[in-house]
This record gives C-alpha cells, sequence and structure tokens, in this order.
C-alpha cells in the first residue's frame, strides 16, 4: 500500500524538447505550475534530447518533431529500443498524413499539435503517464482516416519543413552536399542529415528517386519543357 500511495502522489517528470527556445521555456514554465508535474530539464535538439533522457530518466518527453540534427521522429526510436519505459508526446507544427503516420510508427504513445492549449498538453502529459495514449482529436482523425482507406500513404511536399524542400530542390538540380552547403549556408554535416530525412521521410532511397519526387510534384525547374 505504501509502494502504491508514493506513485500516486510522486510528481510526473518531464522533459521538454523544442529548439525554439521561447516555446520550450514557456511550456516549461506553464507546465511546472502544475503540482502534479516536475520539468527535470530542457533541451534544444535531438542529440541532446537523448542524453538528457539517459541522464534524467524522465516518465514522458514532450518532444518536437522538427529539430537540428536528429530529428524528434528518429529520438522517439532510439527511446523506443533504448529506454522504452519513457513516455513520449510529439508536438508539432505539422499535421499531414504523413507525418502523423510517422510518428505512431516510430512508437510515440501521444501526438498533439504545437497550436493546442496548454490544457490540452497537460492532459497528454497526464494520459500518457497513465499508461494511456493521447491523440488530439484533429490528429486521431486523420490516422483512423487512414486506416479506414487501408491503402499506402502517398508522400507529399507538405511532409517537409520550408528547409528540407530547399534542399530537395537542390539535389534536384545536380549540386553536391558541398554547393547545397555553399548555396544555403548550411554546413556539409547538415546537409547529409536532410538528405537522409528527406529519404526518410518520403521512402525514397535514391538522387534519382529525389529527383523524380522534385519535378512530379513541380519543386524543381527541370520539369518545365520551357526551361533555358
Amino acid at each position: 500500500m505504501a509502494t502504491k500511495e508514493m506513485k500516486e502522489h510522486r510528481r510526473i517528470r518531464i522533459l521538454v524538447v523544442d529548439d525554439h527556445p521561447v516555446v520550450r521555456k514557456g511550456i516549461s514554465i506553464a507546465l511546472s505550475r502544475n503540482e502534479g508535474f516536475e520539468v527535470v530539464a530542457e533541451v534544444g535538439d535531438g542529440d541532446s534530447a537523448i542524453q538528457a533522457a539517459r541522464d534524467f530518466a524522465p516518465d514522458v518527453i514532450l518532444l518536437d518533431i522538427d529539430l537540428p540534427g536528429r530529428d524528434g521522429l528518429s529520438v522517439a526510436q532510439v527511446l523506443r529500443s533504448e529506454l522504452p519505459d519513457i513516455k513520449v508526446v510529439i508536438l508539432s507544427m505539422f499535421t499531414s498524413e504523413g507525418y502523423i503516420m510517422q510518428a505512431l510508427k516510430s512508437g510515440v504513445q501521444g501526438c498533439v499539435p504545437k497550436q493546442s492549449s496548454l490544457e490540452e498538453v497537460a492532459r497528454a502529459v497526464q494520459s500518457v503517464s497513465d499508461g494511456d495514449v493521447y491523440f488530439s482529436e484533429g490528429v486521431a482523425r486523420v490516422a483512423l482516416g487512414r486506416m479506414v482507406r487501408n491503402g499506402h500513404t502517398v508522400p507529399s511536399p507538405e511532409d517537409l519543413t520550408q528547409r528540407e524542400r530547399e534542399v530537395l530542390v537542390q539535389i534536384a538540380e545536380g549540386f553536391s552536399n558541398k554547393e547545397i552547403a555553399s548555396a544555403l549556408n548550411l554546413g556539409v554535416r547538415t546537409v547529409e542529415t536532410h538528405r537522409d530525412r528527406l529519404m526518410r521521410k518520403l521512402g525514397i532511397h535514391s538522387v534519382a528517386g529525389l529527383t523524380k519526387f522534385a519535378i512530379r510534384h513541380g519543386l524543381s525547374a527541370l520539369g518545365n519543357p520551357t526551361r533555358a
């Protein structure tokens, strides 16, 4: 009985992961006002998220998808393998079917859009901590629609961030990683990371395939027969 009471009264330990400091701090402060929550750490990139999870062993991680370096879905996959007891709630600006289905496949227990109220974020944290799952109404509707259709999810440019689309266009134009890095003012390793993300998100595993995708969706001038 003592053990049960300790569990009931123990605060839920939360790790907040978001690359925007103001957003990260705002979420942390808001959640800390709840007597049942304790924010044990807040970090801004994927590799730091994994290390903080190892160091602090939180009960729940609020995890942004679009992170520098290792993205949120990749982080979730690592945690599922290495620290399966930690519950993950995805926070994302992206609510397209492609993103949501990738989140589900990565093994997360919850998913809420970033524009959700702090009250809904708190409900998600509480729900997954209690052993349930929590998907906001809009996310659940998209996932249910996908399950009802029971078809193949068709990748869309909407599944990509603006930076990923920029890198995709450069790849389709035939530029090397070094040339793309120079054109977009990025590091070569960052370009390589974006290339890997593009292939994973789109289910495409070659430069030729990425080029065809860009042309098919009108992202590259190579698909314009009037191009000089």
